[in-house]
């Protein structure tokens, strides 16, 4: 298994690939207070966080039904209680990584392709991107649409790579990145590399048990990987 401090100078990655919530920016504040208010219309009063923070990457419909035995008609009344909150105010509690601006800067500089695929909503993704000037720093924004559809991993990927226009033979140079599971089993899936960064929100060893490629602890482990 690599680790952050590994030379990387023999794998020249052209594609980047990159997760938002929680790999990108640190999202879970105004996830996790949204999640509490979706969960009051139902009589849940959830306050340990470590319970919430668990909400913090997989898609919303996933996660109510998983963590709280929701029903699908309850899943989705609870996504449409969530949006109440989060696309008023959750969406700005909200904060890019220390040194990701300056890491998008320097690919995009480096002709590198970038693209974000995230399981939320395309729509909200573009208003975070924007919120903080990072939507120039990517070529593609991939993320899921408003009724669940394009959630997993591999479809928002698969939609990534389509619009990038790779062959075959370019995404053996690609590579995700992600703070979760899901996003080094998206990677597997495609038979390429990943890596999983710890600051953001996966639970301890959950990124080498997934098999990632590579593992930064932050942003500038995270240069040293894609850059070389």
């Amino acid at each position: 298994m690599s680790r952050d401090n590994r030379d990387n100078r023999d794998k020249r990655y052209q594609t980047i690939l990159f997760d938002l919530d929680g790999t990108l920016t640190d999202s879970g504040p105004g996830i996790i207070r949204s999640v509490q208010y979706a969960l009051e219309a139902f009589g849940i009063e959830e306050k340990d966080e470590k319970q919430l923070r668990r909400f913090v990457g997989p898609p919303l419909m996933y996660s109510f039904q998983t963590y709280y035995g929701l029903t699908k008609e309850e899943a989705e009344r609870a996504v449409e209680k969530y949006r109440e909150r989060y696309l008023v105010t959750g969406i700005y509690e909200n904060e890019p990584y220390p040194g990701i601006p300056e890491l998008l800067l320097a690919l995009h500089e480096a002709g590198k392709k970038v693209a974000v695929a995230t399981s939320k909503p395309e729509k909200m993704a573009r208003i975070v991107l924007d919120h903080f000037r990072l939507t120039d720093c990517f070529d593609v924004i991939a993320g899921a649409g408003l009724h669940g559809e394009h959630e997993t991993k591999p479809e928002l990927m698969g939609i990534a790579f389509e619009q990038l226009g790779l062959t075959e033979e370019d995404k053996q140079t690609a590579i995700m990145v992600g703070d979760r599971f899901y996003d080094i089993e998206g990677a597997t899936a495609f038979g390429i590399d990943s890596a999983g960064v710890t600051y953001g929100y996966a639970q301890p060893g959950e990124l080498e048990k997934a098999g990632a490629t590579w593992i930064a602890s932050d942003a500038e482990a995270l240069r040293k990987i894609l850059l070389g």
